[in-house]
């Protein structure tokens, strides 16, 4: 899968057989790989449709989707929820909701601010209103996404600080960001917006962010060259008394 310049995305859908893979970077493209049949350019002759779907009978092994469409380096990319939408964020500030069988943008949504992290939160769990949510770091704003609904905002949460990245805990309703000029890490409540927990330790920007899959830890990643791990509940849990 040869490229001209940095690649800085890369994304498999979900599945058992992820056959597909979207990259984007440097060079504006976002492009979509077939990895089963090869890397010589191709066309699509048919549209996937599942995570376990059909390309057809001719080959696919990579198209750019809408040439030209972004107007800056493509930072992050996100398979959405549903196995035929991807979600491009770019340092023109735009965050992109992409149909791979029209191979054009549905939806797009303007940003405030240079973008952090993007990232998909999803929860099989009944009690919450939303089963799936984009969360996008941009300047000093959270921003939350409905994952089932292209471009539909759900809330926006602007903080007194820059933010680097963002991690949204669905079940307790609670988002953590890290810092990108002050190296901290902040914990807010999603309904209130207030900031509940402030924790230092980290001697750089904080470019990652992300909980455990049981929500009761969350980790950050740092320029500083650390990961720390945090704990997220009230009781007791594994080292953390």
């Amino acid at each position: 899968m040869r490229h001209e310049h940095i690649v800085r995305a890369v994304a498999f859908p979900q599945g058992n057989k992820p056959h597909l893979v979207a990259t984007g970077g440097f060079e504006k493209k976002l492009r979509l790989f077939d990895i089963d049949r090869g890397s010589e350019p191709s066309s699509i002759s048919s549209s996937p449709t599942g995570p376990e779907g059909s390309i057809g009978n001719t080959s696919l092994v990579y198209h750019e989707l809408g040439p030209g469409v972004h107007g800056g380096t493509i930072k992050s990319i996100v398979w959405g929820a549903d196995f035929n939408l991807l979600i491009t964020a770019a340092d023109d500030k735009m965050i992109r909701w992409w149909d791979i069988r029209t191979r054009s943008p549905v939806a797009s949504v303007p940003v405030e601010g240079d973008l952090g992290t993007c990232e998909l939160n999803s929860t099989s769990k009944s009690t919450t209103p939303y089963r799936s949510v984009l969360s996008v770091a941009a300047g000093k704003t959270a921003y939350f996404f409905d994952g089932l609904a292209p471009g539909q905002l759900i809330k926006k949460v602007k903080t007194p600080h820059d933010i680097a990245s963002l991690a949204f805990n669905i079940e307790a309703r609670k988002f953590v960001v890290g810092g990108a000029s002050d190296t901290w890490v902040r914990e807010y409540g999603f309904d209130d917006e207030k900031e509940m927990q402030l924790h230092k330790g980290h001697h750089g920007p904080v470019w990652s962010t992300n909980f455990s899959p049981n929500g009761k830890l969350y980790a950050t990643g740092s320029e500083d060259g650390t990961i720390k791990l945090w704990k997220y509940c009230e009781e007791p849990y594994g080292l953390w008394r």
